[in-house]
Parts: C-alpha cells; structure tokens; sequence
C-alpha cells in the first residue's frame, strides 16, 4: 500500500516540479529518490543488502541503458534537423506548404508542414524549432490566437506521423529490436489509424481554435519572440529543399528491405539493419542537406554544433525519466501493477497497449516507456501467441498517448522553450490532440486487428 501511496504520489511530485519549471534532470532523480523510499529501496550501493538494489545504480542503469541505445539516433537527428533549418531548407518547405493553403488555412499549414518534416526523418525533439517561425508569421497573418501553436505543432509531430508506419522516428523503431519487425509493420492498419487520427485531432484542434475566436481572442505576440525575416526568395527551391527528407526516407527504405533490390542487394548487407538503417539514413541526409544550403555553408558549423547540443540536452531529458521509470519498475506496486495487465483476459493487444500507456505516463516518454515495458511484457505476450506486427504498431501507437503529460519533455520544451508559452495556456490544446487522439487511435487499431 505504502508503495502504491508512494509510486503515484512521486509521479505527481514528478508533473508538480516540470510545470513549475525544475529543470528535469533535477526533477527525475529527486521523484526517483521518493519512490525508492516509499519501497524500501536504498539509496546507495553500500547501504543495500547484498544482491539487493539501490537506487542510485538502478537510477544510472536505465539512463545510461537508453542514452547507449538511441545517442547516434538522436545526434544524427538533431544535426540533419539544424541543417535544415539553418540552411533555409526547412523554411523554404514550410514557405510552399503555406503559399499553396494560404493564411485562411493557417492552422492547415503548420499541421502539414509539420508532418512532412517529421516523416521525413527531422526527429520531433527538432522540428517545432524549424517550423515555428512560420506558424508565427501564419497565426498573425490569420489572427489566431498564439496559445494555440504549440497545440498545432505537438498534433503535426508525435501524432499520427510520429507512431505511423515507415515512419524514421525511434518511437516506431524501438519495437524492432524486441519483435523481430519492421518499421512498416501492420502498415494497413497504421494507414487508416492515422487517417482517423489526423482528421480526428484537426477537427478537434480547429474547434477549440474557433470557439477561443468567438470568444474575442486574438493574435498576441509572444514576449521575446522573433519571426523569421529571411526573405523567400533567398532559400532553396522548395523541390530541392525536399530532396534530403527524400533521401533519409529512400535509404532508411533500401537498408530496412535489402532484399527486394534485385542486383544491388548484393552490394549490401544481406539482413535488415533494423534501427540501424536510421543512422545511415540521416546520415545520408545530412549529406545532401548540406549540399542543398551550399549558399548557407557558413552556418554549417554553428549547425552541427548546435545540433550536437540539442542531442544531449534531448536525450538526457529523456534519460532522465527513463531513470525514473526504471527505479519505479523495482517496486512492488509496479510489479503487482504489471502482473495484473499481463492477466488481462482476452486479446494480448489490450494488455500490451494498457502496460505500455501506463508505463509511458509513469515515465512522461513515449520511446522511455517502450524501452522499459517491452523488455518486460514482449516475451510474455509472443509466448501467448500474438503477432509481431499488430503488437508492434499497437504498441508504437499506444505510447504516444499519455506519454504527453505535462512532465513530458518534448511538451515543456515545445510550450516554454519553443514557443513562449505557459502550461495554463497552452496545455489544453496539447492534451487535446496527443492524450486524447492517440487513445482512440489505439483502440480503433484494436479493434481493427481483431477483426482482420
């Protein structure tokens, strides 16, 4: 009981000190620390029983585990997202989403734009930076309300795009490694999933936009916020600037199915690299990038270091709950929590989607809560019989759901640091389109499973 009373009290400690701004590698050990308190897990090594764990080395293992598995991914990432946007290409793609919708499709225009560049491999810890200044530069011109931006660029990132199939993102990747998939399993199913998600999360989004509209709001410029004044005609085509998304995607492609290329699969590796087709995928499309924004090659270097930064403080961020989860998953509560999920009568799916919903909202990480629950709950349930497939996208879909609590990093990073905003303002719209829509998405592809 003590466990239970103190597991969830930690987790509420955990979303108390992000929304107040703690900064969360300070926030996650210190919840972690309450956790291992109220189970009688000690503190440090020396203060353990022989055998036993302890906090401060449990806390360590699944931080250092995660930043060991997804440090190239999230690096490679970071630095083809800077390239992007530092050579205009990012902007130059936004510039022609929004010039072919127009400011009456504001809203429209940075879901789309939004989308395109994280599908096509800009990690979702980046893009809201390259794509803000033109969501900006949109709601002003439309006069829509500013709170709702970050609203828009969660719905167009860690959505439908981020949990789809084929998508390059590690939260769709993380589930090869435990399943023996793909990165385009159950790829029917994910098609209509995501067509219901985006038209679902659009609709949803568009109304609270109107209703807020009705009620006399209007643009207001945020404090410190600058817009992007490079002129249009300075960037690279809008047909070039797509060219390294095409590449992330075409070799991220090529080396997850080397085997459907005829000849040339001979000059490649004769299996999957699974997520490893990743790095050279983004690795490639930094390349061309780079080539794309030649006229820019004197902020290439402040790219790159700046894309090495962000790397680490994203990871970390990440690390930093994945500890926490880690240290929760050696408490009683966690256990008897996990044990009674794994009971479920029925379908596995239910079961597998209910443990990782949870552990992801424990852990305020969509690719954090698969990490920690799939090792766990994937043998279990393959020995049950389940499909890979189907448990892969389930899974992928299933995490980006209450992985958005307010304590989430992406989430405090994108409403404070990104846009300017506070969680009183702008969390509405976020709990909106990426608690509330992936839920549904989850159930429908269920549902959708079972009955195909």
């Amino acid at each position: 009981m003590i466990s239970a009373i103190g597991l969830i009290g930690a987790l509420a400690l955990l979303i108390w000190m992000t929304i107040r701004g703690v900064n969360i590698l300070i926030a996650g050990p210190v919840a972690a620390a309450v956790v291992a308190l109220t189970s009688g897990i000690a503190w440090l090594p020396p203060l353990a029983a022989e055998g036993a764990p302890n906090f401060a080395t449990s806390y360590m293992d699944g931080f250092v585990g995660f930043f060991a598995d997804w440090f190239f991914i999230f690096l490679l990432g970071a630095i083809f997202g800077e390239v992007m946007g530092r050579t205009g290409a990012a902007a130059s793609i936004a510039h022609a989403v929004t010039k072919a919708l127009g400011p009456r499709f504001a809203l429209a225009a940075v879901v789309l734009a939004t989308a395109i560049l994280t599908y096509g491999g800009v990690s979702v810890f980046i893009v809201a930076f390259a794509v803000y200044p033109l969501a900006v530069q949109l709601f002003r011109s439309a006069d829509l309300p500013h709170r709702f931006i970050p609203g828009a660029l969660a719905f167009g990132s860690v959505t439908f795009t981020m949990t789809s199939a084929g998508s390059p993102e590690i939260q769709n990747l993380i589930p090869m490694q435990y399943l023996g998939t793909t990165a385009w399993a159950g790829a029917g199913v994910s098609l209509i999933v995501a067509i219901l998600m985006a038209s679902l999360g659009y609709f949803l989004l568009s109304r609270m936009i109107a209703r807020a509209v009705a009620k006399g709001e209007h643009f207001e410029p945020r404090k410190g916020v600058d817009d992007d004044t490079r002129n249009p005609s300075e960037l690279p085509r809008w047909w070039a600037a797509l060219l390294p998304l095409v590449t992330v995607f075409s070799v991220f492609l090529i080396f997850q199915y080397p085997e459907y290329l005829g000849a040339l699969s001979n000059i490649l590796p004769p299996e999957s690299l699974g997520k490893w087709a990743l790095v050279v995928a983004l690795g490639s499309g930094i390349i061309v990038a780079a080539l794309i924004g030649l006229r820019s090659r004197e902020r290439l270097p402040t790219a790159f270091s700046i894309g090495a930064t962000g790397a680490v403080v994203a990871i970390t961020n990440t690390c930093a709950v994945v500890g926490f989860g880690t240290v929760a998953q050696l408490t009683p509560a966690f256990q008897q929590a996990l044990g009674a999920v794994q009971s479920l009568p029925g379908d596995p799916l239910i079961g597998a989607a209910i443990a990782v919903t949870v552990i992801a909202g424990l852990t305020g990480s969509a690719s954090g809560g698969q990490s920690i629950a799939l090792p766990l709950i994937a043998p279990h349930y393959l020995a049950e019989g389940a499909n890979p497939a189907e448990l892969h996208r389930v899974v992928a879909i299933a995490s980006g759901a209450l992985d958005s609590l307010p304590h989430n990093g992406y989430v405090v990073t994108t409403i404070r640091a990104v846009c300017g905003e506070t969680h009183a303002r702008a969390y509405p719209a976020v709990a909106m389109t990426t608690l509330l829509v992936p839920i549904i998405g989850t159930i429908v592809a269920i549902a959708l499973f079972t009955i195909f």
